[in-house]
């Protein structure tokens, strides 16, 4: 499990990708991803296209992520998703709560 983010050269969105297995060992990585930043980006985008699984730890993740971002108000976007994930996310309704590409 590999967690890596980019800052946007204009600052004002982050793209953390996943890779590998997503789950609770994943958790402290995943979330000094974003509370290390120097100022709470507009956008936020998790890159999914190497993450081969996902689990309920990593669902608290990504709304611990959604709140950190503002909330109902946050820009919090779900890319690349491979269908195991893709199906994960669909049977929680994360498309409710985040723009899944």
């Amino acid at each position: 499990m590999t967690i890596r983010s980019e800052v946007s050269p204009d600052g004002r969105g982050v793209t953390i990708a996943v890779e590998g297995r997503f789950d609770f060992s994943a958790h402290r990585d995943f979330r000094e991803t974003y509370e290390q930043l120097d100022t709470t980006p507009e956008q936020f985008t998790v890159d999914m296209r190497d993450a081969t699984y996902l689990d309920s730890s990593a669902l608290g993740m990504l709304l611990l992520l959604r709140d950190h971002a503002g909330g109902d108000a946050a820009e919090v976007r779900i890319v690349n998703c491979n269908p195991a994930v893709r199906k994960i996310l669909t049977i929680s309704n994360f498309e409710q709560l985040f723009e899944i590409r």
